[in-house]
């Protein structure tokens, strides 16, 4: 069995689609891969060192035009490729028909939390379940968007769970923090650190908001915000404003690598993720909450989309049951801040979780069986 995959999402460029596809491929035997996806800068070293064929089309940004049709039949044909899979299912899940007429028997796509808007409007709505309607497996992230897709696609597909995974290895408590420590000038305070992109629906702003809330007991404590984003600069005035610049520290954008090694700066994990634009803008999993819990922290998340289901609240972390709200999010952060043993308990309980039901092991093992039909 040959796949051949469909991906504008797909490294050297940087994303968490990109990464999920990558991961995904990369536990598949690489004689049964062939790829098709777009350009990005640094393209040619990449693909020198992937163990299977890529071919890229001439443009930043992969659709599902004519030419794009031609060529994947063509790679599908010459490669003799049985299965397909678009690393995103809109908008390239619409090439299922070339792929068809070009000896393809089964195809499946994926999505990842962006289509939940796509199905509340109608014109987009009647765009995905022509998507769906042309695979053989749609997947899903989470339960959540199960429950937002399903209404609107489940009776035109199958439809089956299809998570990203966590690199157990990489992720894990035996990372060490002690240099993004010394680097930030940490010392051995408590450090309550956020690994995202600063956007609103983060909810980083509201960990600033809750900050002097947590420091009216914990004085000595640290908020580590690691990431970059547009909120950048409004996070940084309401730190000055707030008189928070001795006690927040943002690192800005940190490479994907050296992400074990901030989680491991911190004692506790905090996310107040938050669902925005009537529920256009809603986190997807959250991928961060899994990687803090694989590196032994425990987790406070939002109530967001799928967020809850990453995290079993009052045994890896808690829920924060308003996430837009100073108070309760204060409030939670300091409660784990105030019982480290129990704090630490959390963490290991997150480890084991991750370990069981969010390893890539478990999620190749998914993906094969998908592929396979």
């Amino acid at each position: 069995m040959r796949t051949l995959v469909v991906t504008n999402d797909f490294p050297p460029r940087q994303g968490g689609i990109q990464t999920f596809v990558a991961a995904l491929l990369a536990r598949r035997p690489p004689e049964s891969l062939v790829v098709l996806a777009s350009r990005s800068p640094g393209w040619e070293e990449y693909d020198a060192a992937l163990p299977y064929p890529v071919v890229r089309r001439p443009t930043g940004m992969l659709l599902p035009t004519r030419a794009t049709a031609r060529a994947a039949a063509d790679l599908a044909t010459r490669h003799g490729c049985d299965t397909a899979f678009f690393g995103a299912a809109a908008p390239l899940g619409l090439l299922a028909p070339a792929l068809r007429a070009a000896g393809v028997r089964h195809l499946v796509g994926a999505t990842h939390g962006h289509e939940t808007g796509w199905v509340a409007l109608p014109g987009a709505r009647g765009l995905m379940r022509r998507i769906a309607r042309g695979l053989d497996v749609l997947t899903y992230i989470s339960a959540y968007t199960a429950g937002r897709l399903g209404p609107a696609l489940g009776g035109v597909t199958r439809m089956a769970q299809l998570s990203p995974g966590v690199d157990v290895d990489h992720f894990s408590p035996a990372g060490d923090g002690s240099a993004v420590r010394a680097r930030y000038g940490l010392g051995e305070a408590p450090v309550v650190v956020c690994v995202s992109r600063l956007v609103p629906r983060k909810g980083q702003d509201v960990l600033v908001a809750a900050w002097p809330r947590v420091l009216a007991r914990h004085p000595g404590a640290r908020l580590l915000l690691v990431g970059g984003g547009p909120l950048e600069g409004r996070l940084r005035r309401a730190i000055a404003q707030r008189g928070l610049g001795h006690s927040v520290v943002l690192t800005g954008a940190v490479p994907p690598a050296q992400l074990p090694e901030h989680y491991a700066a911190g004692d506790v994990f905090a996310m107040p993720c938050r669902t925005r634009r009537g529920g256009l803008d809603v986190e997807g999993l959250g991928m961060v909450y899994l990687e803090a819990a694989a590196c032994g922290l425990p987790v406070v998340a939002g109530t967001s989309g799928g967020a809850p289901e990453t995290v079993q609240d009052g045994v890896t972390g808690h829920v924060v049951a308003d996430p837009r709200s100073p108070e309760d999010v204060g409030a939670t952060v300091t409660r784990l801040l105030d019982d480290p043993e129990r704090a630490r308990t959390m963490g290991a309980a997150g480890r084991a979780v991750v370990e069981q039901r969010w390893s890539w092991t478990t999620i190749a093992a998914t993906f094969a069986d998908l592929l396979e039909g």
